[in-house]
Parts: C-alpha cells; sequence; structure tokens
C-alpha cells in the first residue's frame, strides 16, 4: 500500500458516496473496463478498493445489493 513515509491524505465520504464508489471499482477492476494510463494509477485504484473493503461491512451483507440501490437514491437525490 502506501510508503509510511509518504505524507497520508483524509478524505471524508459519506456512507452512501462509499458503498457506490466500491461498487464501481470491483466491477470496473473484476473486467478491466477501466481505461487507466499506466500500473500507477490501477494500483492506487486497487488501494482505494481494499480501502473500501476493510471500513464497510455492507457488500458482505446478504442484503447488499439492496442497500447499494438504497445508497445510489440518496445520492441521485430520491
Amino acid at each position: 500500500m502506501i510508503d509510511d513515509c509518504e505524507e497520508k491524505v483524509i478524505i471524508e465520504l459519506s456512507k452512501s458516496e462509499a458503498l457506490v464508489l466500491f461498487e464501481f471499482l470491483a466491477r470496473t477492476s473484476d473486467d478491466d473496463s477501466l481505461m487507466v494510463a499506466d500500473q500507477a494509477e490501477r494500483r492506487a485504484l486497487w488501494n482505494l478498493e481494499c480501502l473500501f473493503e476493510k471500513a464497510l461491512v455492507e457488500p458482505f451483507l446478504p442484503n447488499y445489493l439492496e442497500l447499494l440501490e438504497q445508497a445510489k437514491k440518496r445520492l441521485k437525490g430520491e
């Protein structure tokens, strides 16, 4: 992941944003549909996906798809 000597950046996301971004990263990393310019971009996206996996319990719940749809609706303002 990140070198301990490197300065860290803290970003706050809503739970809805985190769920939607996690799903996007998981889906695009599985099928390589996201165009990346080089390996550094790919590594940064993989690292971000891993951070979401550590922070979120929802993707492992049986009603994950329902929770994801609710999160999408909240972000769309529905």
